[in-house]
């Protein structure tokens, strides 16, 4: 009996899953993020070959029948110089059969649900929603990167913080626990804050811009805090309205939620809140989008029929 493989390739991290055709769990590997366009191309495609290599351990890679990427950043391979990587790492895995590269959106709505049709939202490291059909993407919302948008995203949320805990330096709202934890992890002492105030900008710019995405815990760990409370509704009105944008009245196909927000308490509560007021539909939770590839990659060989991923 054959294999399939799944690959869930984030701007964060990079899950690979191997499956028999059962729905049986093989192997299993994690490395870094390899969205090629928070990336450099050449290090997402190798982090997509740690994955593989990993999760095939002990296997024959050349047993695998069927392999679905699901990726976010899956348009940067319309460069062909992109492909050409990323098709250099899947061979370099040992893999043998064609790579066929989906959206990280896909990948998540099957791994929350088996229906061919419905809704799936990711916020995550960005944030995007997808209307699916026939499991297959057919419009979005969101998903513009992190220049152009990502609201409700952990990018967002850690920007916001940021931006607050700036706003607070300056005097013009009282400084709290969140803007304490900002200094704390940027490193910069809150005394004087104007000194604080240009060593935090500094901070902030130095790093790479997903990099604001690691303030977004704290938002959440603190979400007590005065300047917690707007960031944290201000996502979750985002979030519903990219859930809702491609639904019409009455639409009773599941959403599906990914992604680490989705899981920090109260945020992603006051989502699953929202949306059960706004809408009938069931509300599932996914949590690994390279379970919903590799099923995608059976479903390819056996059709809907595919046993899920024990």
């Amino acid at each position: 009996m054959g294999f399939v493989v799944g690959l869930d390739a984030g701007g964060t991290s990079t899950r690979a899953l191997v499956l028999d055709l059962d729905g049986t769990r093989l192997g299993a590997g994690v490395a870094g993020g390899a969205n090629p366009n928070s990336h450099p191309p050449e290090e997402a495609a190798a982090h997509i070959c740690q994955a593989l290599v990993v999760a095939l351990d002990g296997l024959d890679a050349g047993k695998v029948e069927s392999g679905v990427l699901g990726m976010a950043g899956s348009s940067k391979l319309t460069d062909p110089r992109v492909a050409g990587l990323f098709e250099a790492a899947w061979a370099d895995a040992g893999l043998r059969c064609p790579l066929r590269v989906i959206t990280d959106a896909e990948a998540a709505f099957a791994t929350g649900s088996a229906s061919p049709d419905g809704t799936v939202v990711i916020a995550g490291t960005g944030s995007t929603s997808a209307r699916i059909a026939d499991h297959r993407l057919v419009s979005t919302a969101g998903g513009y990167g992190w220049l152009l948008g990502d609201e409700g995203s952990a990018f967002w949320l850690g920007r916001e913080a940021v931006r607050a805990t700036l706003r607070a330096l300056e005097g013009r709202t009282p400084q709290d626990a969140l803007t304490a934890a900002v200094l704390a992890q940027a490193g910069v002492d809150p005394d004087p804050p104007r000194a604080a105030w240009r060593h935090l900008i500094t901070e902030a710019n130095r790093a790479r811009p997903v990099d604001l995405a690691r303030y977004a815990p704290l938002v959440t760990a603190h979400a007590a805090a005065p300047t917690a409370h707007p960031i944290i509704g201000a996502a979750v009105a985002h979030l519903t309205d990219l859930a809702l944008a491609d639904r019409e009245d009455g639409d009773d196909t599941p959403v599906v939620l990914m992604g680490s927000l989705v899981h920090a308490h109260p945020l992603g509560a006051r989502l699953r809140a929202e949306l059960a007021a706004r809408t009938r539909a069931p509300v599932r939770i996914a949590t690994e989008g390279a379970a919903g590839a590799a099923w995608l990659a059976a479903v390819a060989l056996l059709g809907d029929t595919a046993p899920r991923p024990s």
